[in-house]
Formats: structure tokens, sequence, C-alpha cells
């Protein structure tokens, strides 16, 4: 926990930080960016972790679903449920090349983990598990937005088009809150 509750040590990455908070929660049963864990909110804890980690970061979401969310939402223009479209959307808004990409489900991220996807970072760097959280190039935006342009939403799909690297990180840092049993299994980490 230390490394997840303690500023950085490092020196933040010289990427911008996109925080992926769009999701409609139905597996969840609602909102997951409002579910608290440890006193704050799903998608306060990874704002934060952003914040210490990235020289800049956004928010990419849908301002329509009007959550009451602590930050601005860099809104992803499009009618779409699908992480593709908020990592086109904050690519395109980004202040630097490189970015760190971070699903709002994923409360066992740290810093740590967030360098290590950017060191690793070609056009995209990822876990084995999948392609979020992980690590994107601004050149990697034109084979993304014409994979949304033609409705293939499968993130894992346009990636088979990049030159990505494949980054093993452990299994408790990339635990993704989809039900409540997950979030049950978050709080007891470490």
């Amino acid at each position: 926990m230390a490394d997840r509750a303690a500023p950085a040590e490092r020196p933040p990455i010289e990427a911008t930080g996109i925080l992926l908070a769009g999701g409609a929660g139905t597996r969840f049963g609602g909102p997951k960016q409002l579910v608290s864990l440890d006193g704050e909110t799903l998608a306060e804890r990874a704002w934060r972790l952003l914040g210490v980690s990235c020289v800049a970061r956004l928010a990419v979401g849908k301002r329509a679903d009007g959550l009451p969310l602590p930050f601005e939402l860099v809104d992803d223009g499009t009618d779409v449920r699908a992480p593709i479209a908020g990592l086109v959307a904050g690519l395109r808004a980004a202040a630097t090349e490189l970015c760190v990409v971070v699903p709002v489900d994923c409360p066992g991220l740290t810093p740590t983990a967030l360098a290590t996807l950017a060191a690793a970072c070609r056009d995209a760097a990822v876990p084995r598990s999948g392609p979020l959280p992980g690590a994107y190039r601004r050149q990697a935006l034109p084979v993304l937005e014409r994979q949304l342009n033609a409705g293939r939403l499968q993130l894992r799909a346009a990636l088979s088009e990049l030159d990505v690297a494949e980054v093993e990180l452990p299994e408790n840092v990339l635990l993704n809150v989809n039900t409540r049993s997950d979030l049950r299994r978050a709080a007891a980490l470490p």
C-alpha cells in the first residue's frame, strides 16, 4: 500500500495520465466511478494516482451522464460506450506524446506500474492480460481512430496493428472492479 498511498518517490513520468471515467457500470449495477473504497471514490483514487505519477492528467467520459466527479471531463464525443472511444478522445486532448491510460475501475494500480508501462511503450505497452491499463503514444491515434470510425470497438483488435510491448505486472495491481465481490477483493489489497 505504501506505493499507492505515498507521494511518488520518483519524478513524475513525462506523460499525460488519461483517466477513462465513462463506463456505464452495467455489470456492477451502477456507476463505478462513485463507489467508495478506503474513504475515496474509485474516480478520486485514480485521479490522485495520475496526479502523483504524470506531469499532466485529464479525464475522459460522457458529460451527459452528469456524474458528480471532482474534476472536469473531456467528453469523448461519441454515442458508444467503449474504452477505445475514451482512448481516442484522450490522445487527441493530451499535452504530451506519451500517455498512460487508466480505467477508473483498477484501484490496485501504483505509480511503479504506470512507470513500467511508460518505460516499455513503443506505439503502446500493455499488461499480458489486456489493453488496459496501458501506455500509448499519439502515433497510435490513426489506427485507433480508423477502428473506432469503422465501428470496431475492441481495443485488443486495434493493438494487432501497432508495435506493442507486453509488460508483466503483478496480478493484484491489475484487479478490475466489475462486481461487488471484486470491490471486496480490492478492499483487501495490501
